[in-house]
């Protein structure tokens, strides 16, 4: 069957950007990956994938640690910049998703 059906959507434009840019490395276009992502949804009969919230591991959800347990580690990162042991956002992000 051709496509004829026409589909409007709004979305967040950073969200829209970040997303051209991965397909486009792929070489794959946007109308493309959603009529992919719609075909999946009727394969499946739901979602084709997990939504959950992303879970923190406990040594960083402060949500499982004392208020003691929060201070150390609040004081140890204090001490970590006072000796330049700092890295910027992009890098540690990039360490954060290779570890877990």
């Amino acid at each position: 069957m051709g496509k004829t059906a026409t589909l409007n959507i709004r979305v967040n434009p950073d969200v829209k950007e970040n997303a051209e840019s991965v397909l486009a490395q792929l070489g794959i276009p946007m109308a493309t990956a959603i009529d992919m992502y719609l075909k999946q949804i009727s394969l499946v009969g739901g979602i084709p994938f997990s939504i959950v919230l992303p879970k923190a591991a406990n040594s960083v959800n402060a949500d499982m640690m004392s208020a003691t347990q929060i201070h150390q580690k609040l004081e140890k990162g204090y001490a970590d910049i006072e000796k330049g042991n700092v890295e910027d956002a992009a890098s540690a992000f990039v360490a954060f998703r290779e570890r877990h």
